[in-house]
């Protein structure tokens, strides 16, 4: 291989994982695919581009190609490709729930539209209101030390005087 073809394969895979973590993920499969067209499937680059692409197929609903891949690649030569294939075959081949429809917000169907264009060819917003700032609370004047009060009014006595009786009590009974 050679330097050339790895930085290609390289930069297609670098540009398959920006379109899938843009959401773009048709121009993800493309350049998955041409990645894996260039790389050795065997090798661990070409196990990991191609672990990319099964999430990717599996986004733009090539399910049963994604499926079929992932288990391709739990016979692969490297261990980590395998165990990550293992775990994402068993996600792909997980039943699917079934939610009532008022568990969820139904968000419309954006697959028709190319890269770039706009829903209903305005863009949308969400404003949030805020919550009203409150004013910050006044600090508390301080305290006159003269006006606190600081006579013995013999409750310390009291309660010393009790602890001994119960520590008497206690010595006396052991």
């Amino acid at each position: 291989m050679t330097a050339d073809s790895c930085a290609q394969i390289q930069t297609e895979y670098t540009y398959g994982q920006a379109a899938f973590e843009r959401g773009q993920y048709r121009q993800a499969v493309g350049h998955f695919e041409t990645a894996v067209g260039l790389a050795k499937a065997t090798t661990p680059l070409g196990g990991e581009i191609q672990i990319w692409l099964v999430n990717a197929y599996n986004a733009v609903g090539r399910a049963r190609e994604a499926e079929g891949l992932c288990e391709t690649l739990t016979r692969h030569p490297d261990l980590e490709v395998r165990k990550q294939a293992k775990n994402l075959l068993y996600i792909l081949q997980a039943p699917q729930l079934r939610r009532p429809g008022n568990w969820m917000s139904q968000i419309p169907d954006l697959a028709t539209l190319e890269d770039g264009d706009s829903f209903s060819g305005r863009s949308r917003t969400t404003v949030v209101p805020r919550a009203p700032k409150r004013a910050p609370q006044p600090e508390p004047p301080p305290l006159d030390p003269s006006q606190i009060n600081s006579r013995d009014n013999g409750f310390l006595w009291l309660a010393l005087g009790l602890v001994g009786l119960v520590l008497g009590g206690l010595l006396w009974l052991s």
